[in-house]
């Protein structure tokens, strides 16, 4: 499970590359609502490969690309978020952190990069990777409960 344990920990700060990042912060883990929300955005879109298709079908391949590379991570602008994934999508994440549209696109732009970077450590979309989104949001969802 050590992919899992270095998207959460590396997305949250939490645990070190040679300390645990698994059970002990998960309370902390389960506070990050934009991880949470770039993980469901992603199994609502088909997973890595279909979040990949939307961005290429849209002009956006060459940076959904480098995020899997190993190579430096291509910026998204929000307005290509909204292009890609819809007002609809995009409004109710905005709803859900209690920020404007423009202001939800533009976190959600930092944080997906740093997401699927995370989950393709070796540049490639690994093999289970919408069963690694799922536990990685279940994770989330135990650490949120038992936090708070």
């Amino acid at each position: 499970m050590g992919l899992l344990d270095a998207l959460l920990g590396g997305l949250m700060g939490g645990g070190t590359a040679t300390g645990p990042a698994g059970g002990m912060g998960m309370g902390a883990q389960g506070q990050n609502p934009l991880l949470q929300i770039a993980l469901q955005l992603l199994q609502r879109n088909g997973g890595l490969q279909g979040v990949l298709g939307k961005f290429q079908q849209a002009g956006y391949g060459a940076q959904a690309q480098s995020w899997i590379g190993t190579g430096q991570n291509m910026p998204i602008d929000s307005g290509a978020l909204s292009q890609i994934f819809g007002q609809g999508q995009l409004g109710q994440i905005a709803e859900q952190l209690g920020l404007s549209h423009q202001e939800a696109a533009g976190q959600l732009a930092q944080t997906l990069p740093q997401v699927v970077d995370r989950m393709t450590p070796e540049g490639q979309i690994p093999e289970g990777h919408d069963d690694l989104v799922n536990q990685a949001l279940a994770m989330l969802q135990r650490g949120r409960e038992s936090g708070g």
